[in-house]
């Protein structure tokens, strides 16, 4: 490889399944990497991310390491994003912030690969692998917008594989192929030469500034869509509409985004939660008018007790509707 080429970065996504696919690329990569690797996967927040260092760690002769708020950046090192914080790249470093979710996640993919597009353009290489839905979708088409170069693991190979698919459907990858063959095909874009450098859109840097906590505001978001008549299940607020070719996302004022198919998830599990809520409810009011009507005359111990059996009604409607498969999917 040209060490010459250390400017340019790679930036990878992963979900369900990646560690193993994870370790498999990583295994690739010699001891004189000429770029610096940055890596998001989804995590829970109440892990620490660890046990996928320590993987790392053993498979891959670069060295990988939790990425700090402000850090420097140099080739030969895997920085992965912690639990609970978006990982964004900057000019020559790492930041590391606790902005809102993004397609529920923090990390999420989008954010790294889109301040990666901003920072570095058409330095950068995107990869995305194994997952549910389609985070890294937007984030990819980024990369792409700015004359970076898009890579997806073979769906066919993929242990889930929503974010390959999503990507290739939406995106258009560069390179579709198993995550055995990646390794070969960055060594070679490695040493080539750059293409032209493009112009970063306007609303890549709006987004991305958001997610960095300088911009968040109304007239940002009215820059990127349009109003809806939905509400952020994250938070409550209303809602922008923006179309990227054949993808839909949404995004509320103070920083959450969803594409279209993680806002369905998202508002199903909210409807859900409502619904055992309701039925929480219901059955207290009807415990409570149980209880009152061996106490009161029988005269009121009768309207209680159908009242009750008003709730039975009820309860049992709500039950219906959350053992219905086709409302919670």
């Amino acid at each position: 490889m040209n060490k010459n080429r250390s400017s340019m970065l790679i930036v990878i996504g992963a979900s369900a399944g990646g560690m193993a696919a994870l370790k498999k690329l990583v295994t690739q990569f010699p001891q004189d990497f000429p770029a610096p690797v940055f890596i998001v996967t989804h995590m829970s927040a109440d892990t620490t991310g660890d046990v996928l260092v320590n993987a790392l760690n053993e498979s891959s002769q670069l060295t990988c390491v939790h990425a700090q708020d402000k850090q420097a950046f140099k080739s030969g090192n895997i920085y992965l994003a912690p639990s609970d914080q978006h990982m964004l790249i900057v000019k020559g470093k790492i930041l590391v912030t606790k902005g809102a979710r993004e397609n529920r996640s923090r990390p999420a993919i989008d954010p790294l690969f889109r301040s990666a597009a901003v920072a570095y353009g058409n330095r950068v290489i995107g990869i995305i692998l194994t997952g549910y839905l389609d985070d890294g979708t937007s984030g990819m088409m980024a990369i792409k917008r700015c004359g970076g170069v898009c890579i997806a693991q073979d769906p066919e190979e993929a242990s889930y594989p929503d974010m390959p698919q999503s990507v290739i459907a939406n995106v258009g990858a560069d390179y579709c192929l198993p995550v055995a063959e990646m390794g070969a095909v960055l060594s070679d874009l490695l040493s080539r030469e750059l293409p032209e450098n493009k112009p970063v859109p306007e609303d890549i840097i709006i987004e991305a500034k958001i997610a960095q906590r300088v911009l968040s505001d109304l007239p940002a978001v009215e820059a990127l869509g349009d109003q809806v008549p939905y509400n952020c299940p994250d938070c409550g607020g209303v809602l922008w509409q923006m179309t990227e070719g054949k993808l839909l996302r949404y995004r509320c004022h103070t920083g959450h985004a969803f594409t279209s198919s993680v806002l369905l998830a998202q508002q199903t599990v909210k409807i859900e939660e409502t619904l055992w809520v309701a039925l929480r409810m219901f059955e207290e009011r009807q415990n409570l008018l149980v209880t009152m009507s061996k106490n009161e005359s029988k005269q009121s111990s009768s309207s209680i007790s159908q009242r009750a059996k008003d709730s039975q009604v009820h309860i049992d409607r709500i039950r219906a509707m959350l053992k219905a498969t086709d409302i919670l999917t």
